[in-house]
């Protein structure tokens, strides 16, 4: 069933327990990202910037005792956009609450589909849609009958990945 981005964005101040993504894109292209992504690209160091209202919503969550966990998917080479965004953006995300993890399948096959999505409370599981350049197209809420696939997937994931703190040693 589609989404719009107003629906998408409830789920994250709705949920009540957990959100869990699987990022297995190795570039994207978000405009809000793009200035950011050329100073680090130039070699410039990392602005001190405010909170941002999701950093805040990340603290506001997590403070009440829910979980909030990514794993990101990589294979080496890094991508220019992995690089940066596990040297800016990752880290701040941590700080806010985030439990973040690496998956590298560089070597091997765990299993997982190429795609990028939600659960949120275990219940509900959001598919986000990319075009080639990495924007994104569209969102999906993907049927009840459907999410134990994306719970599978979460589960191997999980499993499969370390720390961040982990992966950069």
């Amino acid at each position: 069933m589609p989404l719009t981005m107003d629906e998408f964005s409830a789920k994250f101040r709705d949920f009540a327990e957990s959100a869990f993504r699987l990022e297995s894109r190795q570039d994207y292209t978000t405009p809000a990202e793009q200035p950011k992504l050329e100073r680090f690209l130039a070699g410039e160091s990392e602005p001190i910037e405010p909170n941002s209202s999701w950093r805040s919503l990340i603290s506001e969550k997590v403070g009440a005792g829910m979980r909030w966990d990514k794993v990101k998917v990589v294979r080496r080479p890094l991508t220019d956009y992995q690089r940066f965004a596990l040297a800016w953006g990752v880290p701040a995300n941590e700080r806010a609450g985030e439990l973040h993890r690496i998956l590298d399948v560089t070597d091997r096959d765990v299993g997982l589909p190429e795609i990028d999505f939600w659960i949120f409370d275990d219940a509900t599981v959001v598919v986000l849609h990319y075009y080639e350049d990495g924007t994104l197209d569209h969102l999906e809420e993907v049927p009840p009958a459907d999410i134990g696939s994306y719970r599978r997937w979460r589960d191997i994931a999980m499993r499969e990945s370390v720390p961040l703190s982990e992966y950069r040693t």
